[in-house]
């Protein structure tokens, strides 16, 4: 039997007030005429989304989610050009360490899906080095937690530039660039309108990256290739991870918004994948990529607690009969 445990991406439609993305603008801090008072305000916000997070992971717990997506955005203004010598760290240290031992205590997987500007195929220099940048403080907040990094970090291969061979392959070429420590953290999805699922499988095979393979993604940009037939391969890139194979789940807002991610997930499309991929792997964690967040999560496992093809384990979790 293959075990599938769901998460859910940053906000919580159930917990109130517990946003962990509070943020402040780069004209809000200019406005704010003592540079240091401007400075520790940001910390005094990071440090409240850190605490809100701590909320949604406990919050978790009690609903039985082992499974959740931190968000980007928990340190404002981190790696602005402004702020070259912020050690934005040090005030988050003590938080920090709560965090990561609340998450080993319990035994959670907790990853990050940096935004759209992290772009490791770019051919400007400066981009990379802001790509860099980022990462590197995903890197440096696991780091606080004292968790593991390896493999907690989803990207999209990054720009197509109408060159898809050309981008497929300077992200191999860029690959070398980044510190170990780096590219150990890097997990790669297949996206909804410039790398194909076989695309994306070029680029994890030649460089050992796990591909998290993101179904309505590949629905939307299929270019007439089975999933199936590359299911074998999407396996295999996950033979050295210590985490379970990861994939994403959302359904289509509609036709017409067909690459727009609806409010809740379709039970039967996901089982139309569920079940295909059955007893393939012992554990697949499926990260719900909805507008209605922890609301979308329990939906599904509402409606799944009816059907007779499941064995539920938990709040979150189920066996594939």
């Amino acid at each position: 039997m293959t075990i599938v445990r769901l998460g859910y991406v940053a906000m919580s439609m159930e917990l109130k007030n517990a946003s962990p993305s509070k943020t402040m603008t780069f004209a809000q801090f200019q406005k704010i005429g003592d540079r240091e008072a401007a400075i520790r305000k940001l910390e005094r916000i990071a440090l409240a989304n850190l605490e809100n997070t701590h909320r949604l992971l406990k919050h978790n717990v009690f609903n039985g989610i082992h499974f959740y997506r931190l968000t980007s955005r928990l340190i404002p203004l981190a790696n602005h050009g402004e702020l070259p010598n912020w050690n934005y760290m040090e005030p988050l240290k003590k938080k920090l360490d709560e965090i990561g031992e609340f998450v080993r205590k319990h035994q959670l997987r907790i990853d990050f899906h940096p935004d759209h500007f992290v772009v490791l195929n770019s051919f400007k220099k400066e981009v990379l080095e802001n790509s860099l940048k980022t990462l590197t403080m995903h890197y440096l907040l696991l780091k606080g937690m004292n968790i593991d990094s390896t493999h907690r970090c989803v990207l999209h291969v990054g720009g197509n530039y109408k060159e898809t061979e050309k981008s497929l392959d300077r992200f191999v070429a860029n690959w070398v660039d980044f510190p170990k420590h780096i590219q150990q953290m890097i997990m790669l999805e297949n996206d909804d309108t410039s790398f194909t699922l076989d695309d994306t499988l070029y680029v994890c095979e030649k460089l050992g990256i796990p591909l998290v393979f993101d179904f309505h993604h590949h629905q939307a940009h299929h270019r007439h290739e089975k999933w199936e037939d590359n299911w074998d391969r999407v396996v295999a890139t996950w033979k050295d991870s210590p985490l379970p194979i990861k994939m994403h789940i959302s359904s289509p807002k509609s036709e017409d918004a067909f690459r727009h991610h609806s409010d809740y997930v379709d039970v039967d499309m996901f089982f139309s994948f569920l079940k295909e991929i059955k007893g393939s792997v012992p554990q697949i964690d499926c990260m719900i990529e909805a507008k209605k967040k922890d609301d979308a999560l329990f939906n599904v496992i509402k409606e799944v607690k009816n059907r007779d093809d499941v064995e539920m384990i938990d709040g979150s979790s189920f066996y594939l009969k």
